[in-house]
């Protein structure tokens, strides 16, 4: 299932450590080990051993575990050695590795080479990376749901269900000389005597399984997108004109004086990006420039990345002074974003306006009422950020997902919708090649179905030594 080398890569991270592994996959690991070490260690028992290099002196000491196919990781006969954490020590470890057979690995190789050897399918092995790097506990316990198989399973459940309905619809395509009509709906099934009341065919329409199927799909589809904020969270891009409180309001949000704050317009000229937990959400927020009209060459380049990061928000905050701010000139100020993309106005310095604290939308555009100095509605704010995003609080069986897991999973409730309308036009060929392309994007999710380029960037991403 691959080129038949064998790899190796620092698996802990770069930097002074008490602990620092190499990993080695593939063929020559026997060999390796057999030089390096001396002899091959007993399968699955931590060995002290000497490493040494090309002239029999030791490079390091430490704990050798040797893994033999198929059961490892990877599936490979796979090598550990564990010894003191250190870039030159590290270094020269995966150097003598490498001068005995190895190649050093791409990133998400190892990962990679599991899931090609069966060890896990494509949400497994994506879950490793997003167990690596969970910023939260409830992403964490996530990820590790998705590793242990949750997501994978309930995607295989639904693909059965697929099966046995395409095995119906197809019967009645491949033997159309049965008097028994397998696209009749229940009701005419049982009209026509060809069902029984204790659990026939019949009795069980084929349009009844198919919102069965349907009703599954949208109950995964909800929580894998509960799993996606998770994984990739919301992106929030503070914007509005200069000395509104934009960055005592990134402040408030880190927590941290993230920003420079002061009286002086156009303070902030670049974007400030921070990333921080919202009760288990990830928010990505960035800071931009005030939006005004100016002739300085650096505010003017400031508000045009400004308005680059917009396209790309998930949500505007747009912060303005309460006390200054009037109707058109808010107007004004939201002419200027980019089209498309949600606005949250956020009214800042109640404190001084007088206006209470509050959540309300007003023709269409939704208002948050806070004072960032006084601490006034900081939690109307936070509220607001989960309720427009959709999110929950992770419950039991909550699983990880990505946004290419969401785009498969609505292209499978596409073609289940239209399976739906060519059922009941009774054109049964169209069903079911309408549930084998919902099928084959179900098998997209686990890799069932994928393209060798999707692989390699999914792959791709991971880090090095996974």
């Amino acid at each position: 299932m691959n080129d038949g080398t064998t790899i190796a890569a620092v698996a802990t991270p770069a930097g002074r450590g008490g602990i620092g592994i190499v990993r080695v996959s593939g063929p020559a690991v026997p060999g390796i080990a057999a030089v390096l070490l001396g002899a091959l260690p007993e399968p699955r028992h931590a060995t002290l051993a000497r490493f040494r290099d090309g002239h029999d002196q030791p490079i390091d000491e430490g704990l050798a575990l040797y893994f033999p196919a198929p059961h490892s990781f990877t599936g490979e006969d796979v090598l550990e050695l564990h010894g003191h954490g250190g870039t030159v020590v590290m270094d020269l470890l995966l150097e003598r590795v490498c001068a005995l057979g190895a190649r050093p690995a791409r990133a998400g190789e190892f990962s990679e080479r599991a899931f090609l050897n069966g060890k896990l399918d494509l949400a497994q092995a994506e879950a490793v990376a997003d167990l690596i790097d969970a910023g939260s506990r409830a992403a964490a316990r996530s990820a590790l749901a998705s590793l242990t198989g949750e997501f994978s399973r309930r995607v295989h459940e639904l693909t059965e269900g697929l099966i046995a309905l395409r095995t119906h619809i197809e019967a009645a395509i491949d033997f159309p000389e049965e008097e028994i009509d397998f696209l009749a709906d229940g009701t005419e099934a049982r009209a026509a005597g060809q069902g029984s009341p204790d659990g026939g065919f019949a009795d069980r329409s084929l349009a009844g399984q198919l919102e069965n199927l349907r009703r599954t799909l949208d109950e995964l589809l909800a929580r894998a997108g509960q799993g996606a904020l998770l994984h990739d969270g919301l992106t929030l891009v503070i914007a509005g004109p200069p000395n509104a409180g934009k960055s005592s309001l990134l402040n408030a949000l880190t927590r941290e004086d993230t920003a420079i704050v002061s009286d002086i317009p156009g303070t902030t000229r670049d974007l400030l990006r921070e990333r921080l937990n919202l009760d288990g959400l990830p928010l990505h927020v960035l800071d931009t420039a005030g939006l005004r009209d100016t002739q300085d060459p650096i505010e003017v380049e400031g508000m045009r990345r400004a308005l680059d990061a917009m396209t790309r928000a998930d949500r505007i905050l747009l912060v303005v002074d309460d006390q200054t701010v009037s109707a058109g000139e808010i107007d004004r100020l939201c002419a200027r974003l980019p089209a498309g993309r949600p606005v949250t106005l956020v009214r800042n310095k109640i404190d001084l306006s007088g206006r209470p604290a509050e959540v309300r939308e007003t023709g269409g555009l939704i208002q948050v009422s806070l004072s960032v100095r006084a601490g006034t509605g900081h939690d109307l704010l936070r509220e607001h950020l989960k309720t427009v995003a959709g999110f929950q609080p992770p419950g039991e069986g909550q699983f990880m997902a990505r946004r290419r897991h969401l785009e498969a999973l609505r292209r499978a409730q596409a073609h289940l919708a239209q399976a739906e309308a060519e059922l009941k036009a009774r054109a049964g060929e169209l069903a079911a090649e309408q549930l084998r392309l919902a099928q084959q994007s179900l098998g997209e999710i686990t890799g069932e179905f994928g393209a060798d380029e999707l692989l390699g960037r999914i792959f791709s991403s991971f880090c090095i030594g996974k």
